[in-house]
């Protein structure tokens, strides 16, 4: 499974929920009844505006920025006390791992991650009252209603925050997009310049039956990302979700993999804190490039644990693949076990 090409993680929309439809001023007009009373019927309630999250997606393209969607208007109140009918409500699908806040207040909304859960946004508008409903003892002929309410209006941003098992981090080139399409279906771009990931991509690594689990190649990260710099706040967004990290690290960089390793692990903790907390691996890339001697050497500088492989020959794929399934199992957070992930099949 591969992300599309046009991936769309935040965009700001417009949303307004239905107006309440108004109250009816009417009386009785029946035969042999010359003074009939008041008959206005209510209005109806006005549709709302929700979020519902369906797994199949896995981007926010079906959306575009300032686009107003708009719920249906309540219908007004009619004679004989008849109530109008209620707006229908609008219901908009949205990906797993959508964060929705509120731009007029700052306040988040809702965090969305789970097949089927619903959001209200925007609430429809109260509905009128016709004169029917105003009649008392005292007050026989009332010759008012009250029009419906508006319905709630909101500018909303919609940000998409990947939600994976595990992610590939690294340096641009560093290798982590050939290694994705061979462990998995997904197909990102390959080539040997930096940025050839602009966009993330998922990939389902299939273990056997039953067992799998979701990895994501993200774009490369520079120093300074957390700052902004190459593809900076685009790229850090989608870590955060991710239970697992896999910094990849490669040999053939102007960086030694162990420096590239404490960059990337410092671009981390400046943007966000928790995530030197969160379970990793190393792995040292491009092995068929390498003489068994500097192997050896590059994997000294680096933690215990650190593995070398070759994504082109396979050399090492096996291994890597058996330690990386029992650290997302240890986890404790594999989206195939426990929630949907987008895109699964």
């Amino acid at each position: 499974m591969v992300l599309e090409s046009r991936f769309v993680d935040r965009v700001v929309i417009d949303l307004r929920a239905g107006k309440g439809g108004d109250g009816l001023v009417a009386f009785r007009r029946e035969a042999f009844v010359p003074k009939g009373g008041p008959s206005g019927g209510d209005g109806g309630r006005g549709g709302s505006v929700f979020l519902l999250v369906d797994s199949r997606l896995t981007t926010l393209a079906d959306f575009s920025t300032g686009t107003l969607f708009r719920a249906e208007d309540g219908r007004p109140g009619g004679p004989n006390r008849r109530t109008g009918r209620s707006g229908k409500d609008l219901v908009l699908q949205v990906p797993p791992g959508t964060v929705v806040t509120d731009l007029g207040t700052g306040e988040s909304l809702g965090d969305l991650t789970s097949e089927g859960e619903t959001l209200l946004v925007a609430r429809g508008g109260a509905p009128g009252r016709g004169n029917a409903g105003f009649a008392t003892p005292t007050r026989q002929a009332p010759r008012f209603s009250i029009p419906g309410r508006p319905g709630e209006e909101r500018r909303v941003a919609l940000d998409l925050k990947l939600m994976a098992d595990a992610g590939l981090v690294g340096f641009p080139n560093a290798g982590k997009s050939t290694l994705l399409a061979r462990v998995s279906a997904a197909r990102p771009r390959v080539g040997d310049y930096p940025f050839t990931t602009l966009h993330p991509f998922l990939g389902v690594v299939r273990m056997g039956p039953g067992n799998s689990f979701v990895l994501a190649d993200l774009p490369g990260l520079l120093e300074g990302a957390s700052e902004g710099v190459g593809l900076g706040l685009t790229f850090l967004r989608h870590i955060e979700r991710t239970a697992l990290i896999v910094f990849v690290l490669s040999p053939d960089l102007d960086i030694p993999p162990a420096a590239q390793l404490e960059t990337l692990k410092r671009e981390l903790g400046h943007y966000q804190p928790r995530l030197a907390e969160v379970a990793s691996m190393s792995i040292l890339s491009k092995k068929d490039t390498l003489t068994e001697g500097d192997c050896r050497e590059a994997l000294a500088s680096l933690p215990a644990g650190a593995m070398a492989l070759s994504a082109v020959t396979g050399e090492g794929v096996g291994p890597f693949l058996d330690a990386l399934w029992r650290t997302v199992r240890e986890a404790g957070s594999s989206a195939t076990s426990s929630q949907p992930a987008p895109g699964r099949e």
